[in-house]
């Protein structure tokens, strides 16, 4: 087996670190997902870049994003992002929520809700996030949030408010995400960097924080809910 000089990966090694088939690794490559490999004679090497690369490929993809809009997150990231930059990209993408999502046949959300569910339904479930329909007809269902959907569809929520919620959710989210992101890249990022990180011990901390995010999140939600609701009131009087 070939071995490769300090601190640089063959292919073969590099597809070992990442779990990736080399067909995979090449193709990357000619989408321009993943930098070439250095040249050393007629040999070529990967870096810890490389590694990094293909596992946000790999975190992008378990996420269902499809081939193009990969190409397009990778564009954003810079092409000098070291190793470490990379892993707080993929650290910050990764799923914030405990859950997994469980796949469910058609069939088997009806059982659940002891009814047929009509595709009007199935929409409205959708629109609040609970199930989302997959590639093979099935449907990956947030489990713990089911029945609260299905009393929803009990009580007539009207579609066009789950789409109309969902669609502020969407926007609002995305608004918090690029600040949160920002915050971390420009006044925490930094300080770890200096003190000499590693990616993994970056990804531990960004994983703790997470948790803390959600809470406050939810804090300063039901906090504005509440104002608003005693502003209304005194309007109202």
């Amino acid at each position: 087996m070939e071995h490769a000089p300090a601190d640089l990966l063959t292919l073969e090694e590099l597809t070992a670190r990442v779990g990736m088939s080399v067909r995979n690794v090449r193709f990357y490559t000619s989408r321009g997902l993943v930098p070439p490999p250095i040249r050393r004679g007629r040999s070529g090497y990967y870096t810890a870049d490389h590694v990094a690369r293909l596992e946000l490929v790999q975190e992008l993809q378990s996420h269902g994003f499809t081939l193009s809009a990969i190409e397009r997150y990778v564009e954003s990231v810079p092409a000098g992002a070291s190793a470490a930059d990379i892993a707080l990209h993929r650290s910050m993408i990764a799923p914030w929520m405990s859950e997994r999502p469980v796949a469910m046949r058609r069939e088997e959300l009806c059982g659940r809700a002891a009814r047929e569910l009509s595709d009007d339904d199935l929409a409205t479930l959708e629109a609040l996030d609970i199930v989302v329909p997959r590639p093979d007809g099935d449907y990956d269902v947030a489990v713990s949030q089911l029945s609260v959907g299905l009393g929803l569809l009990e009580l007539g929520y009207p579609v066009e408010a789950a789409q109309a919620a969902n669609a502020l959710y969407a926007r609002h989210g995305r608004e918090i995400a690029e600040e949160l992101y920002e915050l971390f890249r420009t006044m925490v990022w930094p300080k770890y960097k200096e003190s000499g990180m590693t990616p993994e011990r970056l990804q531990e901390v960004v994983e703790r924080l997470k948790p803390l995010s959600v809470t406050s999140l939810v804090t300063a939600y039901e906090a504005a809910m509440d104002e608003t609701r005693r502003a209304k009131i005194r309007q109202r009087g």
